[in-house]
Protein backbone atom coordinates (compact mmCIF):
# COMPACT_ATOMS: atom_id res chain seq x y z
CA UNK A 1 0.00 0.00 0.00
CA UNK A 2 1.47 2.76 -0.64
CA UNK A 3 1.73 6.03 1.98
CA UNK A 4 -0.38 8.11 -0.04
CA UNK A 5 -3.05 5.26 0.51
CA UNK A 6 -2.11 4.85 3.65
CA UNK A 7 -2.65 8.26 4.41
CA UNK A 8 -6.16 8.47 3.16
CA UNK A 9 -6.86 5.30 5.60
CA UNK A 10 -6.18 7.15 8.60
CA UNK A 11 -7.76 10.06 7.51
CA UNK A 12 -10.38 8.54 6.76
CA UNK A 13 -10.72 6.54 9.82
CA UNK A 14 -10.08 9.47 11.85
CA UNK A 15 -12.82 11.25 10.34
CA UNK A 16 -15.07 8.09 10.98
CA UNK A 17 -14.13 8.05 14.93
CA UNK A 18 -15.38 12.08 14.97
CA UNK A 19 -18.52 11.67 13.17
CA UNK A 20 -19.43 8.72 15.70
CA UNK A 21 -18.13 10.86 18.32
CA UNK A 22 -20.13 13.78 17.29
CA UNK A 23 -23.26 11.30 17.04
CA UNK A 24 -22.99 10.02 20.03
CA UNK A 25 -22.83 13.10 21.73
CA UNK A 26 -25.81 14.59 20.07
CA UNK A 27 -27.82 11.51 20.73
CA UNK A 28 -27.30 12.06 24.50
CA UNK A 29 -28.95 15.26 24.22
CA UNK A 30 -31.43 14.45 21.54
CA UNK A 31 -32.46 11.47 23.07
CA UNK A 32 -36.28 11.19 24.28
CA UNK A 33 -35.70 10.74 27.72
CA UNK A 34 -38.76 9.44 29.53
CA UNK A 35 -40.11 10.22 33.40
CA UNK A 36 -39.03 6.98 35.33
CA UNK A 37 -35.20 5.87 33.17
CA UNK A 38 -32.85 5.06 35.37
CA UNK A 39 -29.81 6.25 34.13
CA UNK A 40 -26.77 4.11 34.66
CA UNK A 41 -23.55 5.82 35.04
CA UNK A 42 -19.69 5.14 35.25
CA UNK A 43 -18.09 7.85 37.47
CA UNK A 44 -14.24 7.11 37.63
CA UNK A 45 -14.13 8.62 41.03
CA UNK A 46 -10.55 7.06 41.69
CA UNK A 47 -10.06 3.70 44.07
CA UNK A 48 -13.68 3.48 45.15
CA UNK A 49 -15.29 3.70 42.28
CA UNK A 50 -12.80 1.11 40.61
CA UNK A 51 -13.42 -0.88 43.72
CA UNK A 52 -17.13 -0.86 43.39
CA UNK A 53 -17.21 -1.73 39.60
CA UNK A 54 -14.87 -4.56 40.21
CA UNK A 55 -17.03 -6.59 42.64
CA UNK A 56 -19.76 -6.16 40.56
CA UNK A 57 -20.16 -6.27 36.55
CA UNK A 58 -22.68 -4.26 35.37
CA UNK A 59 -25.47 -5.28 31.77
CA UNK A 60 -23.61 -5.66 28.95
CA UNK A 61 -20.33 -6.00 30.75
CA UNK A 62 -19.80 -2.76 31.40
CA UNK A 63 -18.73 -0.76 34.85
CA UNK A 64 -21.00 1.19 36.82
CA UNK A 65 -20.46 3.26 39.78
CA UNK A 66 -23.76 5.41 39.78
CA UNK A 67 -27.01 5.95 39.09
CA UNK A 68 -30.19 8.05 38.84
CA UNK A 69 -33.98 8.64 38.41
CA UNK A 70 -34.79 10.74 35.25
CA UNK A 71 -37.93 13.19 36.56
CA UNK A 72 -39.66 16.35 35.81
CA UNK A 73 -39.02 18.60 38.91
CA UNK A 74 -40.00 22.60 39.14
CA UNK A 75 -40.38 22.23 35.38
CA UNK A 76 -37.02 21.14 34.25
CA UNK A 77 -35.99 17.74 33.44
CA UNK A 78 -33.71 16.33 36.12
CA UNK A 79 -32.27 13.07 37.37
CA UNK A 80 -32.99 12.30 41.15
CA UNK A 81 -29.69 11.13 42.82
CA UNK A 82 -27.59 10.72 45.98
CA UNK A 83 -24.55 12.03 45.33
CA UNK A 84 -22.14 14.43 47.20
CA UNK A 85 -23.69 15.26 50.73
CA UNK A 86 -27.20 14.75 49.94
CA UNK A 87 -30.09 13.42 47.71
CA UNK A 88 -30.75 16.14 45.05
CA UNK A 89 -32.45 16.99 41.75
CA UNK A 90 -29.55 17.20 39.17
CA UNK A 91 -30.56 18.86 35.54
CA UNK A 92 -30.21 16.05 33.09
CA UNK A 93 -27.53 17.16 30.73
CA UNK A 94 -24.85 17.60 33.89
CA UNK A 95 -25.92 14.21 35.06
CA UNK A 96 -25.11 12.70 31.35
CA UNK A 97 -22.34 14.38 30.62
CA UNK A 98 -20.45 14.64 33.94
CA UNK A 99 -18.21 11.61 32.82
CA UNK A 100 -17.56 10.91 29.43
CA UNK A 101 -14.99 8.00 27.62
CA UNK A 102 -12.07 8.38 26.10
CA UNK A 103 -13.48 10.10 22.72
CA UNK A 104 -16.09 12.10 24.40
CA UNK A 105 -19.34 10.21 24.90
CA UNK A 106 -21.39 10.53 27.86
CA UNK A 107 -20.44 6.62 30.19
CA UNK A 108 -24.42 6.33 30.76
CA UNK A 109 -26.86 4.15 29.59
CA UNK A 110 -30.36 4.39 29.86
CA UNK A 111 -32.91 1.31 31.10
CA UNK A 112 -36.64 1.42 31.64
CA UNK A 113 -38.89 -1.02 33.17
CA UNK A 114 -40.39 -3.53 31.46
CA UNK A 115 -43.76 -4.26 31.34
CA UNK A 116 -44.40 -2.37 34.51
CA UNK A 117 -47.30 0.10 34.93
CA UNK A 118 -47.02 4.01 35.34
CA UNK A 119 -48.65 4.24 39.15
CA UNK A 120 -45.60 2.02 40.28
CA UNK A 121 -43.05 4.28 37.90
CA UNK A 122 -45.15 7.20 39.88
CA UNK A 123 -44.84 6.33 43.46
CA UNK A 124 -41.16 5.51 42.73
CA UNK A 125 -40.44 9.23 41.52
CA UNK A 126 -42.72 10.56 44.59
CA UNK A 127 -40.83 8.44 47.11
CA UNK A 128 -37.52 9.76 45.44
CA UNK A 129 -38.20 13.34 45.25
CA UNK A 130 -39.45 12.93 49.14
CA UNK A 131 -35.90 12.16 49.81
CA UNK A 132 -34.39 15.41 48.61
CA UNK A 133 -32.03 16.60 51.04
CA UNK A 134 -31.57 13.83 52.96
CA UNK A 135 -27.84 13.28 53.69
CA UNK A 136 -26.04 11.04 51.41
CA UNK A 137 -25.01 7.41 53.13
CA UNK A 138 -21.05 7.17 53.57
CA UNK A 139 -21.00 4.37 55.47
CA UNK A 140 -23.33 2.23 52.50
CA UNK A 141 -25.30 1.07 55.69
CA UNK A 142 -28.54 -0.25 54.28
CA UNK A 143 -31.54 1.69 56.21
CA UNK A 144 -29.71 3.69 58.55
CA UNK A 145 -31.65 7.52 57.32
CA UNK A 146 -29.55 8.22 55.23
CA UNK A 147 -28.81 6.89 51.41
CA UNK A 148 -26.33 6.09 48.71
CA UNK A 149 -27.03 6.38 44.96
CA UNK A 150 -28.28 2.49 44.65
CA UNK A 151 -30.60 2.18 47.75
CA UNK A 152 -32.62 5.13 47.25
CA UNK A 153 -33.84 3.46 43.62
CA UNK A 154 -34.11 -0.19 46.04
CA UNK A 155 -36.46 1.88 48.38
CA UNK A 156 -38.24 3.90 46.04
CA UNK A 157 -39.52 1.39 44.19
CA UNK A 158 -39.92 -1.07 47.06
CA UNK A 159 -42.23 2.21 48.21
CA UNK A 160 -43.97 1.86 44.89
CA UNK A 161 -44.26 -1.86 45.13
CA UNK A 162 -46.48 -1.66 48.13
CA UNK A 163 -43.14 -2.28 50.54
CA UNK A 164 -42.26 -5.47 48.93
CA UNK A 165 -38.46 -5.60 47.29
CA UNK A 166 -38.39 -5.19 43.92
CA UNK A 167 -34.86 -4.93 42.85
CA UNK A 168 -32.51 -7.39 45.48
CA UNK A 169 -30.74 -6.95 48.13
CA UNK A 170 -27.77 -9.09 48.23
CA UNK A 171 -24.84 -9.56 50.75
CA UNK A 172 -21.90 -6.04 50.68
CA UNK A 173 -17.93 -7.39 49.50
CA UNK A 174 -15.26 -5.34 49.68
CA UNK A 175 -12.90 -7.62 48.75
CA UNK A 176 -10.65 -7.91 45.74
CA UNK A 177 -12.34 -10.90 43.89
CA UNK A 178 -8.55 -11.49 42.95
CA UNK A 179 -6.68 -11.75 46.03
CA UNK A 180 -9.77 -12.31 48.54
CA UNK A 181 -8.08 -9.57 50.57
CA UNK A 182 -10.14 -6.24 51.31
CA UNK A 183 -9.49 -3.73 48.83
CA UNK A 184 -6.98 -1.11 50.40
CA UNK A 185 -8.81 1.90 49.71
CA UNK A 186 -12.27 0.32 51.48
CA UNK A 187 -9.86 -0.28 54.71
CA UNK A 188 -8.12 2.97 54.54
CA UNK A 189 -12.03 4.57 53.72
CA UNK A 190 -13.71 2.85 56.49
CA UNK A 191 -10.74 3.59 59.19
CA UNK A 192 -11.38 7.35 58.74
CA UNK A 193 -14.90 6.67 58.98
CA UNK A 194 -13.97 4.53 62.45
CA UNK A 195 -16.16 1.96 62.01
CA UNK A 196 -15.94 -2.10 60.81
CA UNK A 197 -16.25 -2.98 57.11
CA UNK A 198 -19.89 -3.92 56.85
CA UNK A 199 -18.60 -6.97 54.74
CA UNK A 200 -21.35 -9.42 53.95
CA UNK A 201 -24.20 -6.68 55.15
CA UNK A 202 -27.41 -6.62 52.62
CA UNK A 203 -26.59 -4.31 49.86
CA UNK A 204 -26.81 -3.32 46.41
CA UNK A 205 -24.91 -1.70 44.01
CA UNK A 206 -25.60 -0.21 40.44
CA UNK A 207 -23.67 -3.08 38.59
CA UNK A 208 -26.08 -5.69 40.53
CA UNK A 209 -29.43 -3.65 39.75
CA UNK A 210 -28.57 -2.63 35.65
CA UNK A 211 -28.59 -6.57 35.35
CA UNK A 212 -32.35 -6.54 36.73
CA UNK A 213 -34.48 -8.86 34.64
CA UNK A 214 -37.39 -6.46 35.06
CA UNK A 215 -35.21 -3.62 33.16
CA UNK A 216 -34.33 -3.39 29.52
CA UNK A 217 -31.71 -0.95 28.03
CA UNK A 218 -33.16 1.90 25.60
CA UNK A 219 -29.89 3.50 24.80
CA UNK A 220 -25.72 3.35 25.71
CA UNK A 221 -23.93 7.03 25.03
CA UNK A 222 -21.03 4.96 24.90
Amino acid sequence: MTNFRVLMLFVWCLSFQVRAQQSNLANSRTFEFQIGDLLFQDLDCGGLCTAIETVTEGVDGKSFSHLGLVHIYNDSMVVIEAIGKHVQATPIQVFVNRNVDQVGNPKVIVSRLADYNQDLKKKALDFAVAQLGMPYDDAFLYDNGSYYCSELIYDAFKSANNHQPFFELLPMTFKDPTTNEMFPVWVDYYAELGIPIPEGELGCNPGGISRSEKLEVVASFY
